[in-house]
């Protein structure tokens, strides 16, 4: 894994979370390990963020966290296990939130991502800082005909983010909630693999 250490000259202090605490029920296995472009992708997703510049990286454990945790360079990121992971994303969200504010209490915005899309890239992310930069509303991505993950959210909104309950992720607050969101249209993100016939799916289309 690379040194995950800010390298992009970002215009603002922005930190990250990386959701990975789901049981991966419907692929059967944990889909953290799965081999995209030659590595896991969970591994593939982190360096993508890195490459971003984005710092701290806080990446939230859950199901199958002892396993999982072998994948991860834990002295370019910040570990979170959630106990609570079967509530629901919101305490994944939140779990991963706290962890950043309490490593770099001064940050500006925070990254909110999944650990399964596998068209993320670093430019993908640094399109979305810069939208929030420039709107200085959240920023988020539009597929498949609506509003989701990633997004950015500036420290402003993070008090959202943190109300959430249950299995409420942020997809349903981007898409409902009262917040203003500036988006993005990025179509290749509304692909993500959840089932065998997903991974078999990308990896007939890429390899």
């Amino acid at each position: 894994m690379p040194d995950l250490n800010p390298t992009s000259g970002l215009a603002m202090k922005l930190g990250a979370v990386v959701l990975a605490a789901g049981a991966s029920y419907r692929m059967g296995g944990a889909k953290q390990f799965l081999e995209v472009e030659g590595r896991p992708l969970l591994v593939r997703t982190l360096d993508a963020v890195a490459r971003s510049g984005a710092h701290p990286i806080a990446v939230v454990l859950g199901a199958n966290a002892g396993a999982i945790r072998t994948l991860i360079d834990e002295s370019s990121v910040v570990v979170v296990i959630n106990p609570g992971w079967a509530s629901g994303m919101a305490s994944s969200i939140r779990s991963g939130i706290s962890a950043l504010i309490a490593e770099a209490p001064a940050l500006e915005a925070v990254l909110v991502t999944p650990c399964d899309q596998p068209a993320l890239t670093a430019d993908v992310i640094r399109q979305l800082v810069e939208l929030n930069r420039r709107t200085g509303l959240i920023a988020a991505a539009r597929y498949n005909g609506r509003v989701g993950a990633p997004a950015v959210f500036g420290s402003r909104h993070l008090g959202a983010i943190m109300a959430l309950k249950g299995d409420e992720g942020a997809r349903r607050l981007l898409n409902s909630g009262p917040l203003e969101v500036a988006t993005a249209d990025l179509p290749e993100l509304g692909f993500d693999i959840d089932t065998p016939a997903d991974y078999a799916a990308w990896k007939a289309k890429h390899g």
